[in-house]
């Protein structure tokens, strides 16, 4: 019985389509494995990317792809700028199975960028947002999406840090209204989760801040502030630690809207 984890690419010509020059690269015929790289004196490629602009962040022997049963699999071969697959940098060594519409990059800064796809589509680049989420071949069964290392490091670092600045100021909850904080402290969450209307979060963070002027406990907005900023930021690093992005946006999209 198939492995219903399996995409199965039977019956379709597939392809590399260079996003840049709009060039396609069509596969060699009956080849389990597919070098990608530059003319080197060890591995020739199989698919030599030379002759392409921006082609300096390609290492000589920089990916390949495999071949099992119909199945695609990608790997980077400990390339010195990365391969990345959908904007997630692939750990060496570590097969990923490729879908139709996938987005390959090699090399960072989306330089020499392809779409993985079936020919009849040459001439209709697949939009990244619909194309299909990675697994590493290791990880099929478990369902985890493979996170790099340092975007790791820095959703620990930032979990890190809230835990260290809450531990620093823990006196605050003696100027904190209960009430007032379960109110903002539920609006928050709430607005965090998509699948839930942002109004009913609001107006329980309004009905936070009225508790707090109605109370006269001035100091409670100020710690309370500071509570939530420090939810922010623990839920931040949370999802970069285990998925890699902060509400859909990887480190790189993120560093590009700082910059606009």
């Amino acid at each position: 019985m198939q492995n219903i984890n399996t995409f199965n690419t039977t019956g379709l010509s597939l392809e590399l389509l260079h996003v840049q020059t709009n060039t396609s690269f069509g596969f060699p015929p009956n080849s389990a494995v597919i070098r990608i790289g530059k003319p080197n004196d060890q591995i020739p490629p199989d698919l030599d990317l030379s002759s392409l602009p921006d082609v300096e962040v390609v290492s000589r022997i920089h990916a390949q792809i495999r071949v099992e049963e119909s199945n695609y699999f990608i790997e980077d071969l400990d390339s010195s700028n990365g391969t990345f697959l959908n904007n997630i940098k692939l750990e060496p060594r570590t097969p990923y199975q490729l879908k139709p519409g996938d987005r390959i990059d090699f090399g960072q800064g989306a330089k020499v960028t392809f779409i993985f796809q079936d020919k009849q589509l040459q001439n209709n680049i697949v939009a990244t947002s619909n194309s299909t989420s990675i697994l590493p071949q290791t990880a099929i069964h478990q369902g985890q999406i493979p996170v790099d290392k340092t975007t790791k490091f820095i959703g620990l670092a930032l979990m890190a840090v809230s835990a260290v600045i809450l531990t620093a100021n823990i006196r605050v909850g003696l100027f904190v209204s209960i009430p007032a904080f379960l109110l903002c402290g539920a609006g928050a969450f709430i607005l965090l989760q998509r699948r839930v209307s942002p109004n009913l979060g609001w107006i329980l963070i309004a009905l936070g801040v009225l508790v707090i002027v109605f109370t006269g406990k001035i100091f409670a907005s100020i710690n309370l502030l500071l509570l939530l900023t420090l939810a922010v930021l623990f839920f931040a690093g949370y999802q970069l630690f285990t998925t890699g992005k902060i509400l859909d946006y990887d480190l790189r999209s993120l560093q590009r809207l700082i910059k606009k």
